[in-house]
């Protein structure tokens, strides 16, 4: 059995808690009370109350850390160390009564994810990690796929929405890559995306315009899980960036090179 630390169990603990409240509204999704955040971004009253008890959870143990969330924005903490949080990644999903979302909690101390938890109430998955002791799936050691093959891989996606993403580049890249894989998957839900990437279930993911929230705790288990993780560039500046390509060891370097063909060509267009 994988043995979690004291931060861990912390972020775990806080999670489970938030998570109670979510499963209640989604079963009661059509009596949400749901405001606009901007066009064809919902938020609702379920995720604010979320972060609320993430921040004063974890708050409670980690008084000294600062905070990075979705809807709070940042909070300036005395260490030097910060949780940055998606109280409810997939709201959509929720929004329209699809079970496919999660809680997402990173730790980021001197501009490392050092921690990191995905929690899916639904299905009761909790994924996590800790720099340089590996990924799990609740008391399961996660590892990525072992394909070596683009025409086997299952990817995933994002695909942008009204009035986000550039969605000229996005379609040039489904262009490039569909007709090379297996399949390609749009679920929704960014932290789990990566997750499974971690799990082996996707060969690998890519998207672009994320935030740091969408992706600090999935970055770090996909790679604690022996996957790889870059930047569209090839960096790891993933968080500050807004892309990733994410993917096993096999595999990373043609997702890789095939995304970077796709905005060469993009660039002398418009160059």
């Amino acid at each position: 059995m994988a043995r979690r630390s004291a931060l861990v169990n912390v972020m775990v603990t806080a999670a489970m808690k938030a998570a109670r409240g979510l499963r209640r509204d989604f079963g009661e999704v059509e009596h949400l009370q749901v405001s606009r955040k901007g066009p064809a971004d919902f938020v609702s009253i379920a995720d604010k109350q979320a972060e609320q008890i993430l921040h004063e959870e974890l708050s409670k143990s980690r008084p000294d850390f600062g905070f990075l969330m979705e809807e709070t924005g940042a909070i300036t903490g005395k260490k030097g160390i910060r949780f940055i949080i998606d109280p409810l990644d997939g709201t959509t999903n929720f929004l329209h009564g699809i079970p496919h979302w999660a809680i997402s909690i990173g730790v980021q101390e001197n501009g490392q994810v050092i921690a990191g938890v995905i929690y899916d109430p639904l299905k009761e998955e909790l994924f996590w990690a800790e720099k340089g002791i590996g990924a799990y799936m609740n008391d399961s050691r996660l590892r990525v796929s072992g394909r070596g093959k683009m025409d086997e891989a299952v990817l995933a996606t994002g695909l942008p929405y009204k009035g986000h993403g550039a969605h000229e580049e996005v379609l040039a890249e489904l262009t490039e890559i569909m007709p090379a894989v297996a399949g390609v998957r749009r679920f929704g839900a960014a932290s789990l995306d990566l997750a499974y990437v971690a799990a082996g279930r996707y060969d690998g993911f890519w998207e672009s315009n994320l935030q740091a929230w969408d992706m600090a705790a999935g970055v770090l288990i996909v790679q604690e899980a022996g996957g790889y993780v870059t930047d569209f560039k090839g960096g790891d500046a993933m968080l500050k960036s807004g892309t990733v390509v994410a993917a096993n060891d096999r595999l990373h370097a043609p997702l890789e090179r095939m995304i970077k063909r796709v905005h060469r060509g993009l660039s002398a267009k418009t160059g």
